[in-house]
């Protein structure tokens, strides 16, 4: 019998990600939002499948409605070296790509490519109960412009 594998070091950093978190949030103009403007953000996260993944949902309200949702699957890959986050939602049908990351210090960042263009997705963790969170966009992979900025918080 094949002895199980058991989450390593870098499975268990992303449990800075673990808990119920609220923001307020600053989305910029862009193709998808052209006004912008401000939104409330919930990210409710946890440990799962033995500890290899962190496994959230995200709602974004505006106006008091939910406007977006998300859910994301945060983790490890050993054999590159590197962090995955797979990223599903209300707005982008189908299986986008995994953005693959890597922690600087405090900051946790993701990159990926996809059909409109490139993303960052930018983790700062401020001690254990605050964090930033900012996405930006690039057509090309070299300018890059914020679609988003939050400062979150645990309730």
């Amino acid at each position: 019998m094949m002895e199980m594998q058991k989450p390593q070091e870098a499975h268990r950093k992303l449990q800075a990600l673990v808990g119920t978190w609220v923001g307020e949030e600053k989305l910029f103009p862009s193709p998808w939002d052209p006004k912008g403007g401000s939104a409330l953000g919930r990210f409710q996260a946890r440990v799962d499948l033995d500890g290899f993944f962190v496994i959230c949902d995200y709602t974004e309200e505006r106006g008091g409605q939910v406007t977006y949702r998300g859910h994301g699957v945060f983790g490890y890959d050993p054999q590159q070296k590197t962090y995955t986050m797979n990223w599903f939602d209300s707005i982008s049908p189908g299986s986008p790509a995994a953005a693959r990351g890597k922690w600087e210090g405090d900051q946790l960042m993701f990159e990926n490519a996809h059909p409109r263009g490139h993303s960052r997705y930018i983790y700062t963790f401020e001690g254990n109960d605050r964090y930033t969170f900012r996405l930006e966009n690039s057509t090309d992979g070299k300018s890059w412009a914020p679609m988003m900025e939050g400062k979150y918080k645990r309730p």
